[in-house]
């Protein structure tokens, strides 16, 4: 991926180098054109790109969007964490204005399976911890939890990001004033909105305490809750369920988006150790531990 400064508009080029890279990136041509034709998201969709060219199938396959303005918010985090918590509070409202205006609010138990069982899936095939011994034991406890505690469950099922993290967020104008969203491949148009959130304040966390996010999500499940500012964020938000239950299992949720989000993607993750030791087997652990005998 590169940046292109020539004609009057600066354009992002990328260009995969693998069939993983490349289905992904046509997923999110669909759904950046999908959403900036949604005439309910009016204003909002200045903060997407607009796709000049999709390319996947030629040669020399390629994506040309538009560049947007600002500065990714994990970069500036970095140098100015004490800006966590108004950039949350901001990327937390904007998105919730995209789930708000695409969304409906249901009770979500046919729909578990579809939001759990592929991304299992991919774990299984790509992490070879979890295709064995404990890992595979945890796995199965994992889905088990997951789908009893979100059976009979009434959610808002809008357009989801399924990644929205600091590093998809760009900042510019006012601080903390969102200019772009961008990163859409793994987005979907009757997703559990609430992951967008839980997995923007989980990353956040991750990055100002420097830990694996395995290892924050780990704590959340020893202790049965998320930390009470996390939890104030997510209930400004209007994103986080009324008991404790309810948020421990988004928690998984927007975990497992990412982690299958990732190694999907990209095949080094699954096959990192440092990167399975830290993020895939802390939390499995966890969850396994906490299983009813």
């Amino acid at each position: 991926m590169f940046r292109l400064d020539a004609g009057t508009r600066p354009v992002v080029v990328k260009h995969p180098r693998s069939t993983r890279a490349s289905a992904s990136l046509a997923r999110e041509c669909d759904a950046v054109r999908e959403l900036r034709c949604d005439e309910r998201l009016g204003s909002w969709r200045h903060l997407l790109p607009v796709v000049e060219q999709c390319r996947l199938g030629e040669p020399l396959p390629m994506v040309v969007e538009t560049c947007l303005p600002g500065i990714e918010a994990d970069a500036l985090l970095q140098r100015s964490p004490q800006l966590a918590r108004p950039v949350t509070r901001s990327a937390l409202r904007v998105i919730r204005e995209l789930h708000q205006a695409t969304g409906r609010t249901e009770e979500v138990t046919a729909r578990v399976g579809d939001w759990i069982d592929p991304r299992l899936a991919v774990l299984a095939e790509e992490v070879r911890w979890c295709r064995r011994g404990k890992g595979a034991e945890a796995m199965t406890v994992l889905r088990e939890q997951m789908v009893r505690a979100l059976a009979g469950r009434s959610l808002l099922v809008a357009w989801t990001h399924g990644d929205f993290h600091p590093g998809n967020v760009l900042l510019g104008g006012a601080p903390g004033e969102l200019s772009g969203v961008i990163d859409w491949g793994g987005a979907i148009a009757d997703g559990p909105s609430p992951l967008d959130c839980h997995t923007f304040v989980l990353t956040v966390r991750h990055q100002l305490e420097g830990r694996q996010l395995g290892r924050v999500v780990a704590d959340v499940v020893r202790n049965a809750a998320l930390l009470p500012e996390d939890r104030r964020l997510l209930a400004e938000a209007g994103a986080l369920p009324s008991d404790d239950q309810g948020g421990t299992v988004l928690t998984l949720l927007a975990w497992l988006w990412h982690v299958a989000g990732n190694v999907a993607k990209s095949a080094r993750y699954g096959r990192s150790h440092r990167w399975v030791a830290g993020n895939v087997v802390p939390v499995l652990s966890e969850v396994a531990a906490r299983a009813p005998l």
